[in-house]
């Protein structure tokens, strides 16, 4: 079957793109919101900012199975072995679900010293970050467990059921947003910052109740767990770790920019969390082709046809190079326009302005770094997505934020760190998918 026309590509493309948007849009959403309150708008945004960085770090810690799984059914879908693995899928969610609670009640009884102590949030900031942060963590299950079926679907070679999931899921959580947010005269109380919260934990309840019932409508998988053990889940654990310590190397890159953030002061912090929102919503656009290498990639491997793999690879950094250029091209031309989206304030603007063209510059190299990174993901490649990450974080990512901010490059050094950190992944899965892969 020819998996590499634009037809196909673009198939499994586009859905997963509007699919990978909505985290990235749920927490922008909250950004922007919150940002344009009249009530202590600095402190507010550079709290969602952290929060955001907490967790969207859990989420790409402890969210990686979605991609193991997706791997592992794509493989058995292309060497014609579905019936093998029937049981997998529920004993894997299963194990995200017990994780994930238990991840939810650590961090809610370890929010204040991890925000003061780490992210060195204080006075105001600090406590509308534990206001957001202690009821935005309880929909850290929800969102793992929508991943991991999310994982299932990939796998099946099915991107529509999540799209539509993450349609409704944006749409409410922006129509709960404006209303929680800032009230309904007296129908509905202003809860601020704390509404922004609400908003968000009610979208991903229902976002995880729309998965299960579209899985079991959708698809033939059963959610019945065995009590014997499938023997894919020791690769699907062992995979799942190297993703972990990757994930955990990746965090430790965005914990580090926003605690420099913080301490050059609030003001930068709310630029940053702008600048890092609009980085990350970018990232998850171009995720998509991403997602169609890690789908169609674990398919052919699992089909040992080299030939179409290559063409893959070669046409999906085609396409996510294209989609970088325009990215390019539009952020330039609404420059301005679109920090203003996010708040109004001169003191948060300026810094944001001084460090935005950097986040324009590096999506060529995010169109890479994220395509490459689904591909290795769908061949299983996952202990040299771990080491890369590794090297990445601690032979270019670190020298040079401290590098920078010892010239006094404030936040413009901050992304000059990313950049490097983006060019040694690039590199590096360019480098050894061309030795392993390449015809």
């Amino acid at each position: 079957m020819q998996l590499t026309t634009f037809k196909s590509i673009n198939k499994i493309a586009v859905p997963a793109i509007i699919a990978g948007i909505v985290e990235p849009i749920l927490s922008a959403t909250d950004t922007a919101i919150v940002g344009n309150t009249p009530i202590n708008a600095k402190e507010a945004l550079a709290a969602v900012g952290l929060v955001g960085i907490i967790l969207s770090s859990l989420i790409w810690i402890f969210g990686q199975t979605r991609s193991v799984i997706s791997s592992v059914i794509s493989q058995y879908l292309g060497a014609d072995r579905l019936d093998e693995i029937k049981t997998m899928p529920a004993q894997a969610i299963m194990l995200n679900i017990i994780i994930s609670v238990f991840i939810s009640i650590v961090m809610f009884f370890c929010a204040e010293p991890m925000f003061h102590n780490i992210l060195k949030a204080e006075g105001q900031t600090l406590e509308y970050c534990l206001e957001y942060f202690n009821i935005r963590i309880w929909g850290f299950p929800f969102s793992l467990f929508l991943f991991s079926v999310i994982g299932v679907f990939s796998g099946l070679q099915n991107t529509f059921w999540p799209m539509v999931v993450s349609i409704i899921g944006a749409t409410l959580n922006i129509v709960l947003d404006i209303i929680l947010v800032y009230g309904i005269d007296d129908l509905v109380p202003a809860m601020h910052i704390e509404g922004a919260a609400w908003a968000s934990l009610i979208a991903q309840i229902v976002m995880a109740l729309l998965a299960l019932y579209f899985l079991l409508q959708k698809t033939d998988v059963s959610l019945r767990l065995d009590s014997k053990v499938h023997p894919e889940m020791k690769r699907i654990i062992g995979m799942s770790l190297n993703l972990i310590v990757r994930a955990l190397a990746l965090n430790i890159a965005i914990w580090l920019s926003g605690r420099t953030a913080t301490k050059i002061g609030e003001a930068y912090m709310a630029a940053h969390t702008i600048a890092w929102n609009l980085w990350l919503f970018s990232a998850f656009f171009i995720d998509g082709y991403a997602a169609a290498g890690k789908i169609y990639g674990g398919r052919l491997l699992g089909a040992k046809d080299f030939n179409q793999l290559n063409t893959l690879v070669k046409k999906l950094c085609l396409y996510g190079l294209g989609i970088g250029g325009f990215l390019v091209v539009a952020s330039s031309l609404f420059y301005y326009s679109i920090g203003r989206i996010f708040t109004q304030e001169p003191e948060v603007l300026n810094p944001f302005y001084g460090v935005f063209f950097m986040v324009i510059l590096v999506q060529p190299l995010n169109s890479i770094a994220f395509i490459l990174d689904g591909v290795f993901k769908g061949l299983g490649e996952m202990k040299f997505l771990r080491n890369l990450l590794l090297i990445s974080t601690f032979l270019g990512f670190i020298p040079t934020l401290y590098l920078t901010q010892h010239f006094d490059l404030k936040l413009v050094g901050i992304w000059i760190a990313i950049a490097t950190w983006l060019l040694f992944r690039c590199g590096g899965m360019a480098f050894y998918f061309r030795r392993k892969f390449a015809l």
